[in-house]
């Protein structure tokens, strides 16, 4: 006999469904700025709330903090929807966090009209994270920057100071289609 507080039984396997709700500004409006606003300033205005940031910030709760020249941080609190079957939050978090850093430490340096993307990131993982590592704080820097290819560093630290995760990547530059 089942009872409401019981979870759900599939494939004999227990569920406690949970969810959350995720909102996210018209990326679009960003999109529209780009070509006439330097990498900084549009990041600066997405940090003060004037232009939505990136719909996968929401996704993972992640937030542009800071912004400087060749440096960002970003924050992010980390729950139990970011899990993996072992208990801990997945990776993919911590590498979306990071890559999210690195382009965006790379993009504060950009003229209005140019873009970024990835070439590679190597991430480091040095402990695990879960929903009480949070907050989880992300800051990328850039160390070479380029006219077409942009270097930048990176870590993760937890609520504690201990960081979890580090990462290098190379960043191709380009002038955006729309400038």
């Amino acid at each position: 006999m089942s009872t409401e507080a019981e979870p759900k039984l599939r494939d004999g396997v227990a569920r406690d469904p949970r969810e959350t709700t995720i909102a996210w500004g018209d990326p679009t409006i960003g999109l529209k700025q780009m070509p006439h606003l330097d990498g900084i300033d549009l990041l600066q205005k997405i940090a003060d709330g004037e232009i939505p940031g990136a719909p996968i910030g929401a996704h993972i709760g992640m937030e542009l903090t800071e912004v400087e020249r060749g440096k960002v941080t970003f924050t992010c609190r980390p729950d139990e929807s970011h899990y993996n079957p072992i208990g801990t939050v997945h990776g993919g978090l911590v590498c979306t966090l990071l890559d999210s850093v690195l382009g965006c430490a790379a993009h504060s340096l950009l003229p209005a009209g140019m873009g970024y993307t990835s070439i590679d990131i190597n991430v480091s993982y040095l402990r695990h994270v879960t929903a009480d590592s949070g907050p989880l704080v992300a800051t990328g820097r850039v160390t070479k920057p380029g006219r077409r290819v942009t270097f930048a560093e990176g870590e993760v630290v937890d609520a504690a100071g201990k960081t979890v995760a580090t990462a290098t990547s190379s960043l191709l530059v380009f002038p955006l289609e729309s400038a």
